[in-house]
């Protein structure tokens, strides 16, 4: 198990800074939908299929399979990546008419930082498997 532990830190210790920022924007995601989950296993038992149950299911999926990619080093995860964090971009908006100016500042500032991130040439050669 030792091993195991030094491995996975040396992974993420060679991983840009870009990604190690994407990967945790991409865990909150999965903590919201987490938290999300009760209210959709709530509409599902009214109808088995409704709006907010295929955004979340979907969100859910793709934030999964992006997360899966970024570790196994595939090319296609800088572009999945990319635009898991657009999500950021409608928030900023949206947060800021509903009168949340500092969330929306922060949600900001992580958009600008996740996309400068993936965008840098470290992040293009960590990820080098076809």
């Amino acid at each position: 198990m030792a091993q195991f532990d030094v491995a996975m830190l040396r992974h993420l210790s060679a991983m840009p800074p870009g990604l190690r920022l994407f990967l945790a924007y991409a865990f909150g995601i999965l903590v919201l939908v987490g938290l999300s989950l009760r209210s959709v296993v709530d509409l599902a038992v009214n109808a088995p299929l409704s709006l907010e149950g295929l955004v979340v299911m979907s969100l859910l999926a793709y934030t999964v399979f992006t997360i899966t990619l970024v570790f196994q080093r595939k090319e296609a995860a800088r572009g999945l990546a990319l635009g898991l964090s657009s999500l950021t971009v409608p928030a900023v908006p949206i947060l800021a008419v509903g009168g949340f100016v500092a969330p929306a500042l922060v949600v900001a500032v992580l958009a600008v930082a996740l996309f400068y991130g993936l965008s840098r040439p470290a992040v293009r050669a960590y990820l080098n498997e076809p």
